[in-house]
């Protein structure tokens, strides 16, 4: 729909992933199954972790927060996305911005919850005897606070810019979700403010939390290498191997996200890349950080057999 200012846009419309009715039938499929996943499997993750006593520890609060932030990102794409590929593609200006806003401040957060968890590694293998000083409750709930809270700045300074912007021409969003970057192709009004605080911002919740994350995990595998029983150093590594492949997957695709735009547009390869940090990674995530999780194994047991 084109429209000469801001305020009479009413609609945008979201691209479809393919236009043959085969293939969007099969990703309905593939969308509906990562979907129910995600959701299952993390609200069991904050389910176990909530009733299991044992389980109240700095490593599964955080891990609870993550898997909080996975449902919430989840649910705040896909199902426009299962309904742009059986019904109506179109999504209205005030939805794209809430849509906006809350996939924003949930991708920073945990941008930002991945450093705090890297950091409790740290703490929990290089400093081990004052590990339960340096990370006590209150630390925990101050740095989930911190967390939670700037990643919801970052994301109302991002899309409040978006506000006095106008937009003219085509309407056509060529993503399957309102995301900025994306979004900022179709104003009229000039972005150079709006492209330096997204940079910006990518810089600090991408950029310098994955050289934190890496800097916490090069100490751990320093300390984890002087460990000299063979168990020890295997016990060390699980903890720390699932947490390091999500943050490598998830960093790498976000910054080839908002970094990509400088360069141009690479079309499909800008959606199969938004798909991995949008929806596959929140339905692998609790398979990543349970499966080889004796504690959380126990106690997911115990939940389901509290009598055995």
């Amino acid at each position: 729909m084109a429209s000469e200012n801001q305020s009479v846009v009413t609609m945008f419309i979201l691209q479809n992933f393919v236009d043959d009715p085969w293939l969007q039938d099969a990703l309905f499929c593939f969308f509906f199954t990562l979907l129910t996943v995600a959701i299952v499997g993390n609200g069991l993750i904050i389910t176990i972790i909530h009733r299991s006593p044992s389980l109240h520890t700095p490593m599964y609060f955080f891990l609870y927060n993550l898997a909080l932030m996975d449902v919430i990102c989840t649910v705040t794409v896909l199902p426009k996305v299962l309904q742009s590929l059986v019904t109506e593609n179109t999504i209205s200006y005030g939805k794209c911005l809430t849509q906006m806003f809350i996939f924003t401040w949930v991708l920073g957060s945990e941008l930002l919850l991945f450093s705090a968890m890297a950091y409790d590694r740290y703490l929990a293998i290089c400093r081990p005897l004052h590990y339960g000083t340096l990370m006590n409750g209150r630390a925990c709930v101050a740095l989930a606070a911190f967390v939670w809270f700037t990643g919801a700045l970052n994301s109302l300074v991002l899309t409040c810019l978006v506000l006095p912007l106008s937009f003219c021409g085509s309407n056509l969003i060529t993503h399957y979700f309102c995301e900025i970057p994306s979004v900022l192709m179709l104003s009229c009004s000039p972005t150079f403010i709006n492209d330096i605080m997204t940079v910006i911002a990518d810089m600090f919740l991408t950029g310098l939390n994955f050289l934190l994350t890496m800097t916490s995990y090069g100490f751990i595998i320093a300390s984890i290498l002087r460990i000299r029983s063979a168990e020890g150093k295997k016990r060390a590594f699980s903890t720390c191997s699932a947490h390091l492949i999500v943050v490598t997957l998830y960093y790498s695709t976000v910054l080839y996200t908002y970094v990509r735009p400088a360069l141009g547009t690479a079309g499909l390869l800008d959606k199969v890349i938004a798909v991995l940090y949008t929806t596959v990674t929140p339905s692998l995530n609790p398979l990543i950080y349970t499966l080889r999780n004796k504690e959380f194994k126990t106690s997911f047991k115990k939940l389901l057999f509290p009598h055995s």
